[in-house]
């Protein structure tokens, strides 16, 4: 029998001290132990509080040949070992005398060796590898998402929520006291809350929060869509970060805001530069340019997520840059000095958080290690040029199907070098497997315009 895991990361005496304080204070009982798995979809162990000693030590343990992925049946034993820093009371637990808390967890195998399927151990190998050249990641997401009504069983129905556009306030906007009690939510677990809006589509959202070190910010992200979700069912509406999930109208992106510090100085900014970008910026722009294609199927991982990137529609599907031009794939934010930071604005909500800030930073290490060059930026409309006018400038597309983004995953290098090979190949087996079930599958626009004119 395997040896139970001790702990490998050193406990904060100080932190952990709060956590039981926290605990008798709101009269936590128990403890939610989360992870995600290889698409992101969050998972937990429920203990009692009293275990919290175990907890903290490292010896939980799961069955991983449950998660589809993970790891096979004579191999099954994994341990959660918890981030303290996540620990959080889950405010719609809080009642006279009880509530509920959680952590976020890594992974490790039983003789205390990170495991390769764990996401959120392929981000810290990420993170070390930015280290190994003096850099700390700094992650802002922005996750849109909409809300649509449900049915009297509680199932989510296809009507959406409200008619209300782009920062329309109440009484158009319905969503507005939903996205009120998010941000109780939210910020009663840590967050801090810097804007929150009606979208461009009807029945479309936006919170954002403050960035992070880009393991706080996965952490955040995957924290965020949990708390959306469960926000949004105690109203009687179904929230889903499907990218496209209404025909006609704009899809749900997560644009991600990435720079790189060396200290406390932000390496993209560069006062004497015309854009006030550094050397290292315009390296790292060209290395998300040159790989963007290669990582597509991890930052937009479904069918349903090329429904989204078409022309129209605010999402860009064409690879260019620009200061400002929300048009191209990469944009570059007015704030500078220690804002500086770097826009890749197609990723969408549905990816799993962990990988995407992987595999975006791995491609810009890429362009700092190898010193590539980035193009001219592109400043004009991309969406109205003709496409004779962007084979002019050189300006490519991004895979247009699931399918054509994991043939250019596997022709490429960086999502291999990134996520490891239990990830990759598991990954890349599943997305297929996927694809395959689309593709053979008989759909109702087929129904719809075949079925009685043949």
């Amino acid at each position: 029998m395997a040896e139970t895991l001790i702990s490998k990361t050193p406990v904060d005496a100080t932190t952990l001290e709060q956590i039981k304080e926290t605990i008798k204070e709101k009269s936590v009982e128990l403890l939610h132990l989360q992870f995600v798995d290889i698409e992101g979809i969050l998972k937990h162990i429920t203990v009692t509080s009293e275990q919290l000693e175990d907890v903290v030590e490292g010896k939980m343990m799961f069955d991983g040949s449950s998660i589809k992925g993970f790891s096979p049946i004579n191999k099954s034993d994994l341990y959660l070992q918890p981030d303290l820093a996540t620990f959080a009371v889950l405010p719609w637990t809080v009642e006279a005398g009880y509530a509920e808390g959680r952590f976020l967890c890594s992974i490790y195998n039983p003789d205390g060796t990170p495991f390769d399927g764990d996401t959120r151990n392929v981000l810290k190998k990420t993170v070390d590898r930015a280290a190994d050249h003096g850099y700390t990641i700094s992650v802002g997401p922005e996750l849109e998402f909409f809300l649509f009504k449900t049915d009297e069983n509680g199932y989510a129905t296809e009507e959406i929520s409200d008619k209300a556009g782009y920062f329309e306030p109440s009484p158009h906007d319905l969503g507005e006291r939903v996205r009120l009690e998010i941000y109780r939510a939210l910020k009663a677990m840590g967050f801090t809350i810097e804007a929150s809006h009606h979208e461009v589509a009807e029945g479309q959202h936006e919170i954002n929060f403050k960035y992070a070190d880009v393991l706080t910010a996965a952490d955040l992200a995957t924290t965020y869509k949990w708390v959306v979700k469960t926000v949004a069912k105690k109203f009687g509406l179904h929230a889903t970060f499907m990218p496209k999930p209404v025909f006609g109208i704009n899809g749900s992106g997560m644009h991600v805001n990435m720079s790189f510090f060396e200290g406390s100085e932000n390496a993209f900014y560069d006062p004497s530069d015309e854009l006030q970008l550094s050397e290292k910026a315009y390296q790292f722009i060209a290395g998300v340019l040159e790989n963007v294609k290669s990582f597509t199927a991890v930052t937009n991982p479904l069918v349903n997520s090329y429904k989204r990137l078409v022309p129209g529609y605010e999402a860009p599907c064409y690879i260019a840059w620009s200061a400002s031009n929300r048009s191209a794939l990469i944009r570059i934010p007015a704030k500078k000095g220690l804002a500086t930071r770097v826009e890749l604005r197609c990723p969408d909500p549905s990816s799993n958080p962990y990988l995407t800030f992987a595999v975006i930073a791995s491609a810009g290490l890429d362009g700092i290690e190898k010193e590539l060059q980035a193009p001219a930026p592109i400043n004009e409309d991309i969406f109205h040029m003709t496409e004779e006018e962007r084979a002019f400038l050189g300006i490519d597309n991004l895979p247009g199907s699931l399918a054509d983004a994991l043939k250019a995953l596997e022709s490429g290098e960086i999502a291999s070098k990134t996520l490891g090979q239990h990830v990759y190949s598991e990954y890349v087996s599943m997305k297929k497997a996927e694809w395959d079930s689309y593709r053979t599958a008989v759909h109702a626009w087929e129904i719809d315009n075949y079925h009685t004119k043949f």
